[in-house]
């Protein structure tokens, strides 16, 4: 029965005033048979007694389909935008015709029609071409890729455009400049932990996410292959580095000697770690929420959270070679003989007392672990941090002794047991290993994981089931960067706990053209970049009066770049950068290291002072975006660091190699790509008096490296 039949049956609907002298009418006892049963000893007439039952009976009904219906309603309520199954939107057709480029515009346009506003004009070709090298490469354009742009512009702005885009696309300096805003959210470091086993290279994890971008790996295979590569039949050894996603992961220090249920606690701590950088990542998710109490914003249960922890806790951390079974067979083998003579040395070197022929045993070793290193193919080929399938389990030791045993059974799988309110010592119910019950499959139920540990089933069900929101996230990431800020300024919490998106039919558009066009991060460049509204000038006062905070895009912003291509942009200015792609990482304090930021080594506890002072983010977390400060020791790094100092001094040579009349002219033509204004012109030559004494110029070229034309794109 619905509320609206109960009410009518009630007569609420006729008289809303009946609403609230309810209880009065259904005690009524206005009866005409009222008074002889009252004298036949009934206090109440039975007649009127049994309306009043029905009446109740009535109300009760409507109370509990009230109560249904605002369950419901809560339920609707709680889902958030984000889980909505994807679907083109039309733009709108309106008056946009003349300044759209792309589809973007014409929500763009309409928004701002809305607001209004209009568009900024377009942005001259200097500027547009230093954003794009920024944006795309994170290098600066040379003077002669300025003029020749220009020219090229002056004939057919939107070709020389998208010409420059492609080519730009094309460089593998593309790769290195996107690879490291994934690196961001990956939690990527060179130094692992000091007390894990892995003896891998996490620079190879690195470079595989550089060439992933280089070669546009469709999105949905780049999720597939971090977490399961391994698993998949179309990729081979050389991928295993892709595994780093989680091989890398943050470990914290297990103390063996403390009893189970103390270790079960710091695993767990270790498995929300990995659920959370899972969900934050991929999916826009705070999954770690959910691990004491079903989530508070969400439609994500406890069960969920455990269906999916299930899964890392059956994977351990494992080098894995970056060469076939059959070529690793006799290094594994060749490894663990020289793994026994290195024991037999450090045991040989502990010894009291020593032999009196130590120095001989030592010798002899050494001369048996080279042979075996020199007859050995492939022994130094390096081995990526990755995982393999193992179920842990944490036990007593087995002697009867204090302490606690790490059981990793190899090759299977295990589900988890419900933690209650988070404590691995207080276990419930054992929860399958599963996808979010949110999404589910085509049966009507969540993806079960039966293959293995689950990672390739979990890793299908992001880019599958989870594609409205694994689609969304990762559009309003690359969004993000190229505009400033994004659609949703919550880039990694698509819940209802985050910001919703300004622009929700663009959003939902751009996401599902971007599937269409097979998960292609490059043609999603392309469809921004050309846009009107990327290129719009970032000079507009009355959108700045009537909109500081840009939402609506009726202007582009001024960015500051990030330490990674500020550092970049100086070594490639004064022709210092090494621009070689790949390999080992290099101490950025090293006055040796002319090499990208990227290739710089980054520490997950100490990290690089330079890369602290200048908001590098924690390499022990997921960050989904930088913060921008401006503080006194960012000044006081670029007056007197020694980076600043040695290349200001390469700089000046540089100024000083040039004909004494073109010197200002050709620094400003390196720096900023244009031509000194007359003002800039006599500053200069104020504050040099003609000197050809180094230090001077050393001072004049530090002072321009350091100003903030060159720090921010526009």
């Amino acid at each position: 029965m619905t509320v609206g039949r109960v009410k009518k049956k009630l007569g609420m609907t006729q008289d809303p005033t009946r609403q609230g002298r309810v209880a009065s009418v259904l005690v009524s006892a206005s009866c005409r048979d009222c008074v002889s049963w009252q004298q036949a000893g009934f206090p109440v007439c039975w007649k009127a007694m049994r309306g009043g039952l029905l009446r109740l009976l009535i109300f009760s009904f409507w109370l509990f389909a009230v109560a249904m219906e605002n369950v419901r309603a809560k339920e609707d309520s709680q889902i958030p935008w984000s889980f909505h199954p994807l679907a083109e939107k039309a733009a709108a057709d309106d008056a946009s015709a003349n300044w759209a480029q792309t589809k973007i515009d014409h929500f763009l346009f309409a928004d701002m029609t809305k607001a209004g506003l209009k568009p900024s004009p377009a942005a001259d070709s200097r500027t547009l071409i230093r954003r794009l090298y920024f944006d795309l490469v994170g290098l600066p354009p040379t003077s002669e890729a300025v003029e020749n742009f220009a020219i090229a512009a002056a004939k057919d702005r939107e070709v020389a455009t998208r010409e420059l885009i492609d080519e730009l696309l094309a460089s593998p300096h593309y790769g290195e400049r996107w690879a490291r805003h994934w690196l961001d959210l990956a939690r990527y470091t060179d130094v692992t932990a000091s007390w894990l086993e892995s003896t891998g290279s996490a620079w190879l994890y690195r470079d595989w996410v550089v060439k992933a971008f280089n070669d546009d790996l469709p999105y949905d295979e780049f999720v597939k292959r971090q977490l399961a590569t391994d698993l998949m039949p179309e990729t081979g050894p050389e991928d295993n580095a892709a595994l780093g996603f989680f091989g890398l992961s943050p470990t914290y220090w297990k103390e063996l000697q403390l009893p189970p249920d103390l270790i079960k606690g710091t695993v767990a701590d270790e498995w929300e770690e990995h659920v959370d950088a899972l969900g934050r990542t991929f999916l826009g998710l705070t999954l770690g929420c959910a691990r004491c109490h079903d989530h508070k914003t969400d439609p994500v249960s406890a069960k969920d959270y455990y269906a999916i922890a299930g899964v890392f806790a059956s994977v351990k951390f494992s080098d894995r070679p970056m060469i076939s079974d059959e070529l690793w067979a006799p290094v594994a083998k060749a490894r663990a003989e020289v793994a026994k003579r290195e024991a037999e040395q450090a045991a040989l070197k502990k010894k009291k007392p020593a032999p009196e022929d130590l120095k001989e045993q030592l010798a002899k070793l050494t001369d048996q672990i080279a042979a075996i290193q020199k007859a050995t193919p492939h022994y130094h080929v390096p081995t990526a941090n990755g995982v393999e399938d193992a179920a842990l389990y944490v036990k007593a030791k087995d002697d009867g002794k204090h302490g606690t045993k790490l059981d990793y059974v190899a090759g299977q799988a295990r589900d988890l047991e419900m933690h209650m309110r988070g404590d691995p010592n207080v276990v419930g119910e054992v929860v399958p290993r599963r996808f979010l019950s949110a999404f589910p499959a085509a049966d009507g139920k969540p993806r079960r994981f039966a293959k293995g540990s689950g990672r390739l089933e979990l890793a299908e069900a992001i880019v599958g089931e989870g594609k409205p929101l694994s689609a969304r996230v990762i559009v309003n990431r690359v969004w993000r960067h190229h505009f400033g800020h994004g659609l949703v300024e919550t880039p990694s919490e698509f819940g209802n706990a985050g910001d919703p998106p300004t622009h929700p039919e663009l959003l939902d558009d751009l996401a599902t053209r971007f599937v269409t066009n097979g998960w292609s991060l490059k043609w999603l460049h392309r469809e921004i970049l050309n846009s009107a509204a990327w290129q719009q000038a970032s000079l507009s006062p009355e959108s700045e009066a009537r909109d500081p905070e840009n939402r609506h895009y009726a202007r582009m912003p001024r960015r500051r770049l990030e330490i990674e291509a500020w550092r970049d942009g100086i070594l490639a200015i004064t022709g210092s950068l090494d621009r070689a792609i790949g390999g080992e990482s290099v101490d950025l304090t090293a006055d040796t290291n002319l090499r990208r930021t990227l290739y710089g080594k980054i520490h997950r506890r100490e990290i690089d002072q330079m890369l602290r002072l200048h908001d590098f983010p924690d390499p022990a977390a997921h960050s989904p975006k930088r913060p921008e400060t401006t503080t006194p020791l960012q000044m006081l790094f670029t007056l007197n660091g020694p980076f600043m100092q040695r290349q200001a001094e390469t700089f000046a040579k540089n100024l000083l190699a040039q004909p004494s009349d073109q010197r200002i002219e050709f620094a400003y033509s390196q720096l900023f790509q244009r031509q000194p204004t007359d003002r800039e012109r006599q500053l200069g030559a104020a504050f040099l008096g003609g000197s050809e004494e180094l230090a001077i110029w050393m001072e004049y070229a530090q002072a321009l490296l350091g100003s903030n034309e060159f720090l921010f794109v526009d």
